[in-house]
């Protein structure tokens, strides 16, 4: 596939990091770009690394766009699986209630930050069937096994499994226990094999299907969702580095065995966010929330202080990184109309996405005197009017509109 003639905005090929390929390759699309990013679980706030994942695939479609093409991104809703079941027994509260709850938080911590619109935001629980028939044709060709109530993904019929984490079988079984892989269950032929439907407790959530009443596994709700609601096989997939294993090696593995095709032509993560050392996560705790920057912060500063990092780096939280950004938003807001270094900011962008860089270079233009809004405007950045509005809070008359999905 090739690139289309080159719009006003396009100046030179576009270039990203290919995990599988472990390097920087030409990202050739066609007119229609078609993108699936894995996200948020819904059963809690959204964090700091959360928002440097999704800015990652905002700008990346406000550069595509720029450069003439027209972006469908989705992202999937997990309102059913391990984590916000688990969540919502604690809390002694329906499951679907935690995650209408928590999408619509999720939802409007990412309209204050400018995240572009989802072209759809399909969510697990409305695919069953869908589903259903995925696990059918992964069974069909070979590729699975029935037992103990559930289906299993058979990784021993499969060869390419590992081409795209380059993790050896002992790596493989670490991360597979500590993410959730359940290595030890006694209904699996192989610790790495992994689940496609399995049985639901007694206070869970279940479905009839030809195995046994249950649901799905995680993998398979978005391999699913990504071929229900783009192709067969898709330009792009993305999320954060830490899905790599098992989530997105898995789902690699079953969607080429059910179909027979590609899934993704290129797939691209995001590197973690830090605090105290440690990634930041749910599991751990150590969490900077973007809801509470944003009562502090103009919401297009939270938006360059991440964007001051590359995608493929990994950062540590520091708190002095929100008066930085908010300087910086000054300084371009005292020089905002005008195009600015437009054709320098594209140029880094298309250079594996490299934001430091494009910030870089509007900051030259700023201390020049130059405008500054429209090469802004390519990273989201709105300098049109003086603070950007903030959306209402959940409590406040939001609506809780369907978003989110995990990580």
């Amino acid at each position: 596939m090739t690139n289309p003639p080159l719009a006003e905005g396009a100046v030179g090929p576009m270039q990203i990091y290919d995990t599988v390929a472990a390097e920087v390759v030409p990202f050739e699309v066609g007119p229609i770009v078609t993108m699936y990013t894995c996200g948020i679980t819904p059963y809690d706030a959204t964090h700091l690394g959360h928002a440097a994942t999704y800015l990652t695939y905002d700008v990346l479609q406000r550069r595509l766009r720029d450069r003439g093409h027209e972006t469908r991104c989705v992202r999937n809703v997990t309102d059913v699986d391990d984590d916000i079941l688990r969540k919502a027994r604690s809390l002694g509260v329906h499951y679907l209630d935690l995650a209408a709850a928590e999408v619509a938080r999720f939802d409007s911590d990412m309209a204050a930050l400018g995240m572009l619109a989802c072209w759809s935001e399909p969510r697990a629980t409305s695919a069953i069937a869908d589903i259903r028939g995925f696990i059918g044709m992964v069974l069909d060709r070979g590729h699975a096994y029935v037992s103990g109530g559930g289906v299993y993904f058979e990784v021993a019929t499969f060869p390419g499994f590992g081409e795209l984490s380059k993790l050896d079988r002992t790596e493989m079984l670490v991360l597979a226990a500590e993410r959730g892989g359940n290595p030890d269950d006694p209904a699996k032929r192989d610790p790495l094999d992994f689940v496609l439907w399995q049985p639901s407790a007694p206070d869970e959530p279940e479905w009839g299907s030809l195995w046994g009443p249950g649901r799905p596994g995680w993998h398979i709700e978005c391999s699913t969702l990504a071929m229900r609601e783009l192709a067969t096989t898709i330009d792009l997939h993305g999320g954060g580095s830490d899905l790599i294993f098992p989530h997105h090696e898995c789902e690699r593995a079953q969607s080429v065995a059910a179909t027979g095709e590609p899934f993704a032509r290129h797939w691209m993560h995001q590197a973690m966010v830090r605090m105290d050392g440690e990634k930041m996560s749910k599991s751990l705790g150590n969490l900077i929330f973007v809801s509470d920057l944003l009562k502090e912060y103009d919401p297009r500063a939270v938006r360059l202080a991440v964007l001051g990092h590359h995608y493929r780096d990994s950062w540590e939280w520091r708190p002095t990184m929100m008066a930085e950004a908010a300087e910086r938003l000054e300084r371009w807001l005292a020089a905002a109309s005008g195009g600015g270094p437009l054709g320098d900011v594209r140029a880094a962008l298309d250079a594996d996405l490299d934001t430091p860089e494009a910030l870089e270079c509007i900051d030259g233009a700023a201390r020049r005197g130059q405008g500054v809004a429209a090469s802004a405007m390519l990273l989201g950045v709105d300098l049109r009017a003086d603070e950007a509005p903030r959306p209402e809070r959940p409590g406040d008359g939001a609506a809780c509109d369907p978003g989110g999905a995990r990580r």
